[in-house]
């Protein structure tokens, strides 16, 4: 019994499929073509740099310093709290997000599992409106600045620049744009901070911090005229939404 059921057990191994082997295939046209195995690795790699990507190629950046700049504004110093902050600011970049989402799905995405396009040519399609988007909220002269550092030739068109110059200007540009909406928002509550500290100075309450008194006018101005509908819309037609 112990031979025979050796015998099954070595039939059954023999019998196993072996794994596909890591391939890439040269087609006629000079292109090449991975195998899935292949392509799952590099997706699997990829998504390490998930949290880069949406960071550094998306509206993200420029909403979740407007907000931290808004908490300070008001004095409050964990209320919202991090993971709130992070949770809207992540809802709201997918709704930035939704037409390059939506056209990253149409002409890259559904071809390829249609099997109408290689893995090579959907990533070039999807790089197509992501360049686009990171476009048209870059600043030339932050576009100009990485070109003069990395001592890059010229371009004739702006569909021409390289990832490695658009990524870094679309993020300094970024972090240009919101610091300047987070300055508007200051001014206000400044103002009031102003306005309190100046009367408890007149009052001889030197003692007492103008923080705690200014804190609720803050809060009810903010209230009164629906600041938060006010931050969510200037943020989003930043972004021409």
């Amino acid at each position: 019994m112990n031979k025979a059921e050796n015998l099954l057990q070595g039939n059954s191994v023999k019998a196993l499929p072996a794994l596909p082997a890591l391939t890439v295939t040269k087609k006629a046209d000079g292109s090449e073509d991975y195998s899935v195995t292949l392509q799952i690795l590099i997706l699997m790699t990829m998504l390490t740099f998930l949290p880069a990507i949406l960071m550094m190629m998306t509206s993200f950046t420029r909403i979740i310093i407007v907000f931290s700049i808004l908490r300070q504004a008001l004095g409050l110093q964990q209320s919202p709290s991090n993971q709130i902050l992070i949770g809207l600011s992540l809802f709201l970049t997918f709704f930035i997000m939704t037409p390059v989402i939506e056209e990253v799905n149409q002409q890259a995405l559904q071809p390829y599992m249609a099997e109408k396009i290689t893995s090579i040519e959907a990533l070039n399609r999807a790089k197509l409106p992501m360049k686009a988007f990171m476009l048209a909220n870059t600043r030339e002269d932050d576009i100009d600045l990485f070109f003069r550092i990395s001592a890059h030739d010229p371009v004739a068109k702006a569909e021409d620049i390289p990832f490695s110059i658009l990524m870094p200007a679309f993020v300094t540009s970024e972090l240009k744009t919101a610091f300047q909406i987070g300055f508007i928002i200051f001014i206000p509550f400044l103002v009031i901070d102003i306005v309190v500290a100046s009367v408890l100075m007149a009052m001889g309450m030197m003692m007492l911090s103008p923080l705690i008194i200014s804190l609720p006018f803050k809060i009810m101005l903010f209230v009164l005229v629906d600041g938060w509908g006010l931050i969510v819309g200037t943020l989003a037609a930043s972004f021409g939404i």
